[in-house]
């Protein structure tokens, strides 16, 4: 193996970032997408699909934490999670730290992401695969929901690939719709809108597609390292008005409640609710205000 070997990340033709590689532990060509895992010099173990950096040990905690804790402190009573993609099992960890979750659904297309994150991403996930609460499905996220009752979830996160490839159908008017069906009256959806210094396009397209089904669409921010370009935005649709307005103390209780509180390394009472606060240049492409102030 050469002794200088580099991996370049494809995401954007004429920007991005490059990591040295240690060695390389896995590449594996999947029925959708090409999978490789390496161990970087500086981020730890980082997985790769179809050439766009997904997640590291370094950093995953900075996404995961804000696309599970937010949604699910500001619904306060989630009992019964959906999560779409996220085959690391990052996600669905997080989920199941939550004292007041009591299923977690997770629904991820690729059967080999999930295999080889258990094998060389082991920490991402911990023991949330052999949780009773959690239930792994090897599947379509979209015909899942088709196919789920009426009401049945409390809150559903989407970690998914951007909307190019297998995670296209995760963004359109059909899955939206479903989701809405299945969400219960105080229910709510998150998804990951891309880094909008470069992705603009995905944050205001998808804003638009969710707001024909809920009545409360906005989105808050996660500054993650390795999704270079800024603030990645986090999509945020929710069936009842004021979720992303609750006040600060409010959600350190129910992050206490929950058990959580304490056990984070970026997410905060005060950073859940300061993340809702939007830069003019994000939030032009939003309905509604950049800046909500707390109740």
């Amino acid at each position: 193996m050469p002794t200088d070997m580099w991996i370049n990340e494809t995401l954007y033709p004429a920007w991005g970032q490059r990591f040295r590689v240690v060695r390389e532990l896995a590449r594996r060509q999947s029925a959708f997408q090409d999978i490789a895992i390496f161990e970087s010099e500086t981020h730890g173990r980082v997985m790769v699909l179809d050439g766009v950096i997904q997640i590291t040990e370094a950093d995953e905690f900075v996404y995961q934490e804000m696309l599970v804790h937010v949604p699910l402190l500001a619904h306060g009573k989630a009992e019964n999670v959906l999560i779409i993609g996220a085959g690391d099992g990052g996600v669905l960890r997080r989920v199941l730290q939550h004292a007041t979750t009591k299923r977690a659904v997770m629904v991820e297309i690729d059967g080999d992401v999930i295999a080889l994150s258990k094998e060389f991403l082991p920490a991402i996930g911990g023991d949330a695969w052999t949780d009773p609460r959690a239930e792994v499905i090897v599947g379509d996220g979209i015909d899942y929901v088709k196919k789920a009752a009426d009401g049945s979830f409390d809150v559903i996160i989407v970690d998914s690939t951007d909307p190019i490839g297998v995670g296209e159908v995760l963004f359109t008017d059909e899955f939206y719709a479903h989701c809405a069906r299945v969400l219960t009256a105080s229910g709510l959806i998150v998804n990951q809108c891309g880094v909008p210094f470069m992705q603009a396009d995905e944050l205001r397209e998808t804003s638009a597609r969710r707001g024909a089904f809920f009545p409360a669409v906005t989105a808050y921010v996660a500054a993650v390292p390795t999704y270079v370009g800024g603030f990645m935005t986090l999509g945020f649709a929710a069936k009842e008005a004021g979720l992303n307005t609750i006040a600060t103390e409010e959600i350190a209780r129910r992050a206490a409640a929950a058990k959580i509180l304490g056990t984070t390394r970026y997410w905060s009472p005060e950073i859940h609710t300061a993340s809702f606060c939007l830069p003019p240049y994000i939030a032009r492409h939003l309905p509604g205000k950049s800046c909500a102030t707390a109740r």
